[in-house]
């Protein structure tokens, strides 16, 4: 049974891609039926099973998917093949794009923005970056966490001048770069 369906009514263009409202069909979770949600590209940015829910303002769209119990609210953001699952939240003006996974108990809110770059490096693996509460920037990667600064110095010493160190000094300044704009503050939360 579907829980929600897209409202052809209510329809608005966003980067060029044509967003639906949602609609509850059946009441879930805090969800009632009739309750509009709020904007997905297309059914599949939605498990139609569990209590998952986009509301408000929020978008989802690209091949991104919110299942579980998830929530995607306010006028956050998930694009890409970003997904957000188990219990987490996405909020206030948060994007989660490329390929970030969102999960567990995780909660990403406030003017966030999460940066995911892959497959990168001898594991061919993912590293994300995002801005901390007092505005540097964190790098995860593989067992390494650690600010842009310590990730710069960890990759010269763990790889020298070779492929994978070229690759990960490379993503620095685009990391940088695409970070800059983004300030947390306290009134954030």
């Amino acid at each position: 049974m579907k829980k929600f369906e897209l409202v052809a009514e209510m329809t608005k263009e966003i980067f060029g891609t044509k967003l639906f409202r949602i609609r509850a069909l059946i009441a879930f979770g805090v969800v009632d039926k009739g309750d509009l949600g709020g904007w997905v590209e297309k059914e599949d940015n939605l498990s139609q099973e569990g209590n998952a829910w986009v509301s408000g303002n929020a978008w989802v769209f690209g091949d991104a998917q919110v299942s579980g119990n998830a929530q995607v609210f306010g006028n956050a953001q998930v694009s890409g093949n970003a997904r957000v699952s188990g219990n987490a939240r996405v909020s206030g003006n948060a994007w989660v794009s490329g390929n970030a996974r969102v999960s567990g108990n995780a909660w990403v809110f406030g003017n966030t923005s999460w940066l995911t770059v892959g497959p990168v490096g001898s594991e061919n693996g993912f590293l994300s970056a995002f801005r901390q509460k007092d505005n540097s920037i964190m790098v995860l990667r593989g067992c390494f966490e650690g600010t842009i600064e310590e990730f710069e110095s960890a990759v010269k010493e763990t790889h020298g001048d070779n492929e994978f160190s070229e690759q990960y000094l490379a993503l620095i300044p685009f990391i940088k770069l695409r970070l800059e704009e983004v300030e947390v503050s306290d009134e954030d939360e």
